[in-house]
C-alpha cells in the first residue's frame, strides 16, 4: 500500500500514473529494454494493484464518513451555542433600552434643576452686582474712592469695566439731581480711558501683542477705543518710510501691519483698512502734491511724467494692497483712495496732454527746418486749394513757380521718431490717466494732432514742395528728387501705420471712435496718394522729356544713312548708348525708392512711355540698307535694357518694336514673309506700312509692288 501510495503525485493525471506503475513493474518495460516485455506478469501486477486500490478505497471512505459525521454533530453543537448568544444579546439590548429611558429621565431631570438654579441665580448674581455697583457709586457719591480696585494700578481692567458701567448708569440719571456725581464718574471714566490708551501705547513700544490685545478688548467698549487705534496706526509708521521710494515703504509697513493685526485687535479688516486709508491720504496724497505742484505751471513734459509715474505706482501699489483682508467691497475703497489723491489734476489732464503734444511737436518740426535754413512755405488751404489740386490731377501741370529743393526731400526720419515717440508716450499716458468712458474720445484727440503735425505738416508739406520742386518736361538736366520723397514718405507711412496698430487701436477697438478714425487715416492715405502719383507720372514726363533731350542732341540723320555704306563700324549709336545709360540709372532708382506692386506699376508706365519714345523718333528718320542694321542694333540695345524692367509687357512691346525694324532691311521679295510672322501678323497694317515707308528704297517701284 505504501508503494501505491507513492505512485499519487499532485495534480493527479490518470495517464502518467499507468506510465510510473508499468515502469516500477519488472518485465512492464518495451522490448528492446534491458527486460524482455512480460504480459503475463504485467497483468498480474495491474490485478494486485486494483485490489489494494479498492482496499484503500473502501478504508478513506470509512474515514470520509467518520468525518462527515462528527462534522455534523459539531454543526449542530455550534448552531445551539449561536441560538443561546442570540437569546443573550435580547436580554443585554432590552436592559440597555431601558437603561437608556432611565438616563434620558434623570438628564431631562438635571437640566430642568439647572434651569430652576439659573433662574434663581441669575437675578442673585445680577442683585449681586448691583450692590457692589452701589457700593461703588456710593463712594463717587461720597467723593472718597475707597475699594482697592480704583486704588491698586494692577486692577485697571476690573476698574475699567465697574467704571464702563457705573458711566452707562449716570448717563440715565436726571443732571441737576447727579451733576456732581456724574462729573465724578465722567472724570474716572476719562482717566482710565487715558490709562488703557497710555498702557497699549507702551505695549506696543515694548512689542508685547497679548497685552496689546487684552488693553485693546477692554477698550473696545469705550468711546475712545478709535482714539486707540489712531494711536497704533501713528506708532505703526514711526521709523516706516527710510528709503527714497515711499510706495515700497508703504507696501512693506502694510504687510507688516497685516501679519500682526489680527492677533490684537477684534475688528483686524476695520484697523488695516483705517492705516491705508491714512497713508493714502497724508503721506502719499502730501508726496503727490510735493512732485506735481512745483512743475506743473512750468514744466509741462516734466509734469506729464511725474503724473504718469505716480499714479502708475499708486495704482501698483493699490493691487499689492488688494490681497488683504480690507472688508467687503477692497476694490471700490481703493479707487475712492486713488482718485482722493489725483481728481485734481486728472480732470484736466488731457488739456495739458494735447497742449504739451502740440508744442512739442510744433518745436521739433521747426528745429528740424532751422537746421535746413528754410523758411516752410504756406501751403493754402480751404477751395483754391483744392481747386489747384483737382487741375493738376486732371492736366498734369505745376501750377505756380517751380522751386529749387537743391535735392533735399524735406523729410527726416530722426523728426519722425521723435514725432512718434511723443505721440507714444501720450497714448500711454492716456491709456492710464483717462477715465475708461472718455478713452476713446482721448485717444482720438492724440490721433488728431498726430496727423496735423506728421501727415499734413511734416509728409504733406514735403510732397508739396516736392511737387513745387518737379521742373516742366521740357527741361534739360533736371534733377529729379521727387523719387527720394516718396522713398521716405513710404518708410514714414510704415511707421506711422503701425503706430496706429500698436498703441491706437486697442484704445479705440470697442468704440464709436474707431470708425471715426480709420475714416481719418483713409482720407489721409487717398490724399498723399493722389499726390504722390501726380508727383510720380510728372516725374516720369521728365525723365521721358530727358531721354527725348538726348536723342534729339546726339542722334544724327546720318546715322540712319550713312554716306558711305560699306564703313559703318559701330555697333549702336552714342544717342543709344547715352538713353539707355539714363534709363538703368532711373529703373535703379526707382526700385530703391518703392516697395512691392507699387514698383511694377511705375516701371511698366515708364517702360510703356519708353516704348512710344523710341518708336516715335524712329519714325523720324529714312534708313539705307546700313542705317536699318544700325536702327535693329540700337533696338536691340533698347530691348536688352528693358529686361531690366522685368515687366513682361514692357519686353513684349521692344520685341514687337525689334521684329518692325527687321522690315528696314529686309529684300522686297521677303517682306510679306516678315509681315506675316508670328510676331507681326497681329499688328495694324498700316503701322507695317509706315515702317516699310522709312526705308531709303521704298519709293522704288519693285518695293512698291511687293508691299501693295
Amino acid at each position: 500500500m505504501a508503494t501505491t501510495a507513492e505512485l499519487f503525485e499532485e495534480p493527479f493525471v490518470a495517464d502518467e500514473y499507468i506510465e510510473r506503475l508499468v515502469w516500477r513493474t519488472p518485465g512492464g518495460g518495451s522490448r528492446g529494454g534491458p527486460e524482455a516485455f512480460d504480459p503475463k506478469r504485467l497483468l498480474e501486477e495491474f490485478v494486485n494493484h486494483i485490489q489494494e486500490l479498492q482496499i484503500m478505497d473502501e478504508r478513506i471512505q470509512r474515514k470520509v464518513e467518520k468525518l462527515e459525521q462528527q462534522c455534523q454533530k459539531e454543526a449542530k453543537e455550534f448552531a445551539k451555542k449561536v441560538q443561546e448568544l442570540q437569546k443573550s444579546n435580547q436580554v443585554a439590548f432590552q436592559h440597555f433600552q431601558e437603561l437608556d429611558e432611565h438616563i434620558s429621565y434623570v438628564a431631562t431631570k438635571v437640566c430642568h434643576l439647572g434651569d430652576q438654579l439659573e433662574g434663581v441665580n441669575t437675578p442673585r448674581q445680577r442683585a449681586v452686582e448691583a450692590q457692589k455697583l452701589m457700593k461703588y457709586f456710593n463712594e463717587f457719591l461720597d467723593g472718597e474712592l475707597k475699594s482697592d480696585v480704583f486704588t491698586n494700578s494692577e486692577k485697571i481692567k476690573e476698574a475699567a469695566d465697574i467704571i464702563q458701567k457705573l458711566h452707562l448708569i449716570a448717563q440715565e440719571l436726571p443732571f441737576d439731581r447727579f451733576s456732581e456725581v456724574k462729573s465724578k464718574i465722567a472724570s474716572k471714566y476719562h482717566d482710565l480711558e487715558c490709562q488703557l490708551i497710555q498702557e497699549f501705547t507702551s505695549a506696543q513700544r515694548r512689542g508685547e501683542i497679548s497685552r496689546m490685545r487684552e488693553v485693546a478688548a477692554v477698550l473696545l467698549h469705550f468711546k475712545g477705543y478709535s482714539h486707540c487705534v489712531d494711536v497704533y496706526i501713528k506708532q505703526c509708521q514711526e521709523g516706516a518710510y527710510l528709503r527714497n521710494d515711499i510706495f515700497e515703504d508703504a507696501a512693506i509697513l502694510c504687510q507688516r501691519v497685516n501679519k500682526q493685526v489680527g492677533d490684537i485687535f477684534s475688528n483686524p479688516e476695520t484697523v488695516l483698512a483705517k492705516l491705508i486709508q491714512n497713508v493714502f491720504e497724508i503721506k502719499l496724497q502730501t508726496f503727490v502734491k510735493d512732485q506735481l505742484e512745483e512743475c506743473r505751471k512750468c514744466d509741462a513734459e516734466q509734469y506729464l511724467k511725474n503724473l504718469y509715474d505716480l499714479y502708475t505706482r499708486t495704482t501698483n501699489l493699490s493691487s499689492k494692497l488688494m490681497e488683504f483682508n480690507l472688508g467687503t467691497d477692497k476694490q471700490t475703497f481703493l479707487s475712492k483712495l486713488i482718485k482722493s489723491i489725483f481728481i485734481s489734476y486728472l480732470e484736466n489732464y488731457i488739456e495739458v496732454e494735447t497742449g504739451y503734444l502740440k508744442s512739442r511737436s510744433a518745436m521739433i518740426l521747426q528745429r528740424y527746418y532751422d537746421s535746413k535754413n528754410h523758411q516752410k512755405r504756406s501751403i493754402g488751404t480751404g477751395g483754391i486749394q483744392d481747386l489747384k489740386e483737382k487741375i493738376r490731377q486732371r492736366t498734369n501741370l505745376p501750377l505756380g513757380p517751380s522751386i529749387d529743393t537743391h535735392g533735399e526731400t524735406f523729410l527726416s526720419q530722426e523728426v519722425v521718431v521723435n514725432l512718434l515717440q511723443e505721440t507714444k508716450q501720450a497714448f500711454e499716458r492716456c491709456h492710464r490717466l483717462s477715465d475708461p468712458s472718455d478713452l476713446p474720445r482721448n485717444a482720438f484727440r492724440i490721433f488728431t494732432i498726430l496727423v496735423e503735425f506728421l501727415c499734413i505738416e511734416h509728409i504733406d508739406y514735403a510732397l508739396e514742395t516736392g511737387l513745387a520742386g518737379i521742373p516742366s518736361s521740357d527741361s534739360r538736366n533736371a534733377n529729379l528728387y521727387f523719387l527720394d520723397v516718396v522713398q521716405q514718405a513710404n518708410t514714414i507711412f510704415h511707421l506711422f501705420d503701425k503706430q496706429f496698430n500698436d498703441h491706437l487701436m486697442p484704445l479705440i477697438s470697442s468704440s464709436p471712435k474707431l470708425s471715426e478714425c480709420l475714416q481719418k487715416k483713409k482720407e489721409i492715405i487717398e490724399q498723399m496718394e493722389t499726390k504722390l502719383d501726380n508727383g510720380i507720372d510728372r516725374t516720369l514726363n521728365c525723365m521721358i522729356g530727358q531721354m527725348k533731350h538726348i536723342l534729339t542732341a546726339e542722334q544724327k540723320k546720318t546715322d540712319f544713312k550713312p554716306e558711305d555704306e560699306n564703313n559703318v563700324l559701330i555697333q549702336y549709336t552714342n544717342a543709344c548708348v547715352k538713353v539707355c545709360a539714363y534709363v538703368r540709372k532711373q529703373v535703379e532708382k526707382i526700385k530703391n525708392s518703392m516697395d512691392g506692386k507699387n514698383v511694377d506699376t511705375v516701371l511698366m508706365e515708364l517702360g510703356v512711355r519708353f516704348h512710344r519714345l523710341i518708336y516715335e523718333h524712329l519714325q523720324q528718320y529714312s534708313y539705307s540698307c546700313g542705317g536699318g542694321m544700325l536702327a535693329i542694333c540700337d533696338v536691340a540695345e533698347y530691348r536688352k535694357c528693358a529686361k531690366d524692367f522685368k515687366i513682361p509687357l514692357v519686353l513684349q512691346l521692344f520685341d514687337t518694336l525689334h521684329a518692325l525694324c527687321n522690315l528696314l532691311v529686309v529684300a522686297p521679295d521677303n517682306l510679306k514673309q516678315v509681315c506675316s510672322g508670328e510676331q507681326l501678323a497681329n499688328l495694324d497694317k498700316n503701322i507695317l506700312h509706315s515702317f516699310v515707308q522709312l526705308r531709303a528704297d521704298y519709293r522704288s517701284a519693285r518695293l512698291a509692288r511687293h508691299f501693295s
